[in-house]
Order: structure tokens, then C-alpha cells, then sequence
């Protein structure tokens, strides 16, 4: 049996919105997160209360970040929580929280407040206009370093020209999903897991919203550049096949150009005579060659552990511990 269709939560029609909000390590940032986005929500159902939610999904933290939550959950009961029973990474964590989240519209956010809650207002409005996906689009980056800035943009454009599903540039994770969108997510199999792609795949009618990203009030960020590369991976391995493709193009035209420079040999042969050829062109094309059929073992590779990964059918995550969810769970 599929371990996500065991856990899947279903709508609650009394709520309208679950904001999503993975954390990992952020024991000091839920206090300030809840003082924050609890008013907007207030502000935004003054006359239903309980029109929303706010689901906490613990990705293995190792400080007090659950006890925390638990001690906001005591203090306020629309907050609710699950704990992994060890770091299975964000993209497992959102799944985690689609498939928990209770809302007609969900919104996942980080808890570090760079993507201000102010904005879910503008969201909730674009939604009840008939949009199923409402995206942010981030107006500046001075908040990313020069590096980061420069290689998220290239992603984007490798992305978008490599794969037919596109993702919005400087659009992240925060986001409205309509209750049709996420039933959509939730019913894909797939371990190797990009959420931006699985956003794009799904279509839908979408609409922007533009906001100005601020620096991190709270604690420090825990994507590394490594983490970043190997997001970037499973993004593009994931959303197409052209890396693969790509090197049957460049086989066949070192096939064509080995052909062509075996006729001119045997043409010069003919007509000048053979020569001793050269030790250091001979280690040139033997490094070349070499070197090629090691990328490209090195890509067909990537495909292949993902493979791996597809055909173990692991769940995507153990969860541990479930705060708010009735009887016979804990909270």
C-alpha cells in the first residue's frame, strides 16, 4: 500500500485556507513567525476564526523547535503540526503539509518572514477572482548574494528551455494553491520530488503577484550552495529528458567529424605519403573522447539513481509525531 494514500487529510469545508510553513531548526523564528502572520489572518476572516489554519511541518529539527510549536499550539488551537523522524529535506516537507493541509486554498511560506503574509490578502483576492495558482514574484533579490542571484537566473532559463513546463522567474514556493491543484499534487507517485515543476506541470489558470523580499529577521538559512546544485539537478533531470538526448547529438557529430577526418587521411595518404602521426594530437583526442564518454556516463548515471530511487517505493517521509489532529494523536 502507498504510505502517502494512508496519511492523506481530507478538506475541511469550515476552512478556507491552511498556510504550509516547513521548518527545520527554527525554534527562535515561531514566535515572531505566529506574531506576524496571525494578525493578517485575523485581519483577513475578522468575522470566522476559524476560517484558517496553520500547519508546521518539523523536517527532523534538532533544537526546541517542536516543543516551541507545541507550547503556540497550546496558546492558539488553529496552529498544528507534524514532526519527521528525521530531515527528509523541504521538498518532502511540502508534500508532507499538501498532504495534511485541511484548506480550500493553501499557501506554503517560510517561517524566516523574507516573503511577507501581507501579501496573502492580494492572493486570496486573485483566487476568488477564479485563479487556481497564485504565485509571488519577488520585485528584488539584494536580499540573495551576487553568486546565488546569478546561477538562480540561469537556472531559470536552462529550466524553462530545457523543459515544456515553465516556471515563473523569481517566483519560489510561496504560493495559493487551489484545493484542485493540490488534489492534483497529491496524486503524483513520484520520490524525486521538484515542487516548482510539479507547480508548472499541473497548468491551471495562474496569476502573479508581485512583493519586495526582505532580509531574514530570524536565525540563517539552511539551503547551502551544494544543496542548491542538487535541487538544480533534480529539477532539470526531473522536468525533461534533453540532457540525455543531448549526448546522441554530440556522439553523432563526433561520428561525422571522425568520418571526415578519416577520408582526409586516406586522402593525404593517396596523394603525400603516411606520416608518423603525433604523440601529443593522439593524447589530445584521447583525452577529448575520454572525457565526454565520462560526462555522459555521468549524466546517464543521474538518470538511472533516480530510477532507483522511483523503483524502491520508499514513502517520502516517516512522520513521527502529529500535533492537532484529534483523537488518538498527540497535541
Amino acid at each position: 500500500m502507498d504510505h502517502r494514500r494512508a496519511v492523506l487529510t481530507p478538506a475541511d469545508p469550515a476552512i478556507e485556507l491552511t498556510l504550509i510553513a516547513p521548518v527545520k531548526d527554527e525554534e527562535a523564528a515561531i514566535g515572531p513567525f505566529l506574531d506576524r502572520v496571525l494578525p493578517v489572518l485575523d485581519g483577513l476572516y475578522p468575522d470566522r476564526p476559524g476560517a484558517f489554519e496553520i500547519l508546521f511541518v518539523d523536517d527532523g529539527s534538532e533544537d526546541a523547535t517542536l516543543p516551541a510549536i507545541m507550547a503556540a499550539r497550546r496558546r492558539d488551537a488553529r496552529v498544528r503540526a507534524i514532526s519527521f523522524s528525521r530531515n527528509f529535506g523541504k521538498e518532502a516537507a511540502l508534500s508532507a503539509g499538501l498532504d495534511h493541509a485541511r484548506g480550500a486554498a493553501v499557501i506554503p511560506i517560510d517561517v524566516d518572514l523574507q516573503d511577507p503574509p501581507e501579501v496573502i490578502g492580494d492572493m486570496l483576492a486573485k483566487w476568488r477572482e477564479g485563479y487556481e495558482v497564485v504565485y509571488g514574484v519577488r520585485t528584488n533579490r539584494e536580499t540573495d548574494s551576487l553568486p546565488k542571484r546569478l546561477t538562480a537566473d540561469l537556472y531559470y532559463r536552462a529550466h524553462n528551455y530545457l523543459s515544456d513546463d515553465k516556471i515563473p522567474e523569481h517566483a519560489g514556493d510561496f504560493r495559493l494553491l487551489d484545493r484542485t491543484v493540490v488534489e492534483v499534487i497529491r496524486a503524483m507517485p513520484e520520490r524525486n520530488r521538484f515542487m516548482k515543476g510539479l507547480f508548472a506541470w499541473g497548468g491551471f489558470r495562474q496569476a502573479a503577484v508581485e512583493y519586495r523580499r526582505v532580509q531574514r529577521e530570524v536565525g540563517h538559512t539552511k539551503f547551502r550552495y551544494w544543496k542548491l546544485w542538487t535541487l538544480a539537478l533534480d529539477g532539470i533531470t526531473s522536468a525533461s529528458t534533453m540532457p540525455l538526448r543531448v549526448w546522441s547529438y554530440i556522439g553523432v557529430s563526433i561520428a561525422v567529424l571522425s568520418l571526415l577526418y578519416a577520408v582526409a587521411v586516406v586522402i593525404r595518404t593517396v596523394f603525400f605519403g603516411s606520416d608518423v602521426p603525433g604523440y601529443p594530437s593522439l593524447m589530445v583526442a584521447i583525452l577529448f573522447l575520454g572525457g565526454l564518454q565520462l560526462i555522459s556516463l555521468g549524466v546517464l548515471g543521474e538518470y538511472v539513481g533516480r530510477i532507483l530511487v522511483e523503483t524502491k517505493r520508499r514513502p517520502l517521509y516517516v512522520v513521527r509525531r502529529k500535533i492537532g489532529f484529534g483523537e488518538g494523536e498527540e497535541g
